[in-house]
């Protein structure tokens, strides 16, 4: 069985769907899977080995270029490989999480209209590889924006297609109208043409075949899945004093780290500054600067600047070493999360979770037992959470276990790869 999967690379930003992508390419190969891992846009960046090919499609540079005049639609191979240089395209903040949703609806429609958009000749030199050279056997796309892609594949290849949908919803509810409007038409028109969507949880393929306007039985569920390697090898052995709560994501206000700030402001209130801390870390762009400010101002005008700290970026020995320092994780996103794969990274170490009681987070709990769950977009809320957490240490110690156990046993990479390759069987005989 020979698989092209196309991802989306975040220039150089860790992603959580690049790292979902390139750790489940990567499972596939170990089950005997004859899989490409194909970049667009950017090359993609994980905290393992890139198991992606040494190639970028649909080059962030040139599908800009292209949308903007009209001599890159028609300009040579010569110039679309200097605008491909991997180093080059490595660069580029404006295809990070910095970029600005609603800057890019015009860009966005047009690559999702496929052979009628600008970007047509980007579709062609990705299909004529894929026929010439690689010839899979199916084609599996990785996100709903790629959907412009799928009537020339399936023209030209004759090979089932499917589709992952891994939040790219925001991006478009981002969007400026009438953009946004016209990309969900495109978006639903083309979802018409695809064999099947594979969706990371129950709730979110309910959610995304009414979004899509598809039949809830075209969407299968295979659930996330981690790399273990690192994750839970050593003890946790903290001091109960001060309680020290973690959030690991993007820094973003989608992702809540102004509402956790909140919480824990409240939290210290009642126990004291110096019993409590809140450890951040995760990207961030540019475009979130002003953001982290706020938050920042938020924790100086309670006067608990000594309580925070943000540790940046993490690579993946960093994420395990920030994990094993804390006593709960909590990333309280106001939207429906889709994924939450800093929920397993968590627990995979024995650190429980408070999360908002939506999106992905009641099945990732109920599957697990690693945490509670609160009500959405509530600091108080939330503060009561995590005070829960800190006073019953026995309850917290047992969810940490729990999770631990239940991550290593059902949502390992290779759980994960299993789940996916009975859905490629059924559309791939043999």
């Amino acid at each position: 069985m020979r698989i092209a999967y196309i991802a989306a690379g975040a220039a150089g930003m860790y992603c959580g769907s690049c790292i979902n992508d390139n750790t489940l390419a990567s499972a596939l190969r170990l089950k005997g899977v004859d899989l490409a891992l194909i970049p667009t846009y950017t090359p993609l960046r994980t905290d393992g080995p890139d198991a992606s090919i040494d190639r970028v499609f649909y080059g962030g540079i040139n599908v800009y270029l292209q949308q903007k005049l009209a001599f890159f639609r028609h300009a040579p191979e010569l110039v679309d490989r200097l605008m491909n240089a991997r180093t080059l395209l490595k660069s580029l903040s404006w295809f990070s999480g910095s970029t600005r949703a609603e800057d890019l609806g015009a860009l966005t429609v047009s690559i999702l209209k496929g052979e009628e958009g600008a970007q047509r000749k980007e579709l062609e030199k990705l299909v004529r590889w894929l026929k010439d050279d690689l010839r899979p056997d199916l084609v599996h796309l990785t996100n709903s924006m790629f959907l412009g892609m799928v009537p020339e594949m399936k023209r030209e290849l004759g090979v089932p297609v499917l589709c992952s949908v891994q939040g790219e919803e925001v991006f478009l509810d981002g969007l400026a109208e009438p953009y946004r409007n016209e990309a969900l038409d495109a978006m639903r028109d083309r979802a018409r043409d695809v064999d099947a969507f594979v969706a990371t949880c129950d709730w979110y393929a309910a959610s995304m075949a009414a979004y899509l306007n598809a039949t809830r039985d075209r969407f299968h569920v295979v659930p996330l899945g981690i790399s273990m390697e690192g994750h839970g090898k050593g003890e946790r052995a903290l001091p109960e004093t001060p309680f020290t709560v973690g959030y690991m994501a993007r820094i973003a206000p989608e992702k809540g780290l102004h509402l956790l700030a909140d919480a824990v402001g409240r939290l210290a209130e009642q126990v004291g500054s110096r019993n409590i801390r809140l450890l951040a870390a995760g990207y961030l762009g540019g475009r979130e600067k002003a953001y982290y400010h706020e938050v920042v101002s938020l924790i100086e005008s309670r006067g608990l600047s000594s309580v925070f700290e943000y540790r940046g970026e993490v690579d993946r020995k960093q994420k395990i070493e920030f994990l094993n320092s804390v006593h709960v994780l909590s990333v309280p996103t106001p939207y429906e999360e889709p994924k939450g794969l800093f929920v397993l990274e968590a627990l995979a170490n024995g650190t429980p979770v408070v999360q908002p009681r939506h999106g992905a987070f009641p099945e990732l709990i109920e599957r697990t037992g690693g945490g509670i769950l609160v009500d959405p977009d509530s600091p108080g809320a939330l503060a009561d959470g995590l005070s829960r957490m800190m006073r019953d240490r026995e309850a917290r110690e047992a969810m940490g276990r729990n999770g631990r156990a239940a991550v290593h046993r059902m949502a390992s990479d290779a759980c994960m790869a299993d789940a996916m390759l009975d859905v490629y069987r059924r559309f791939v005989a043999g």
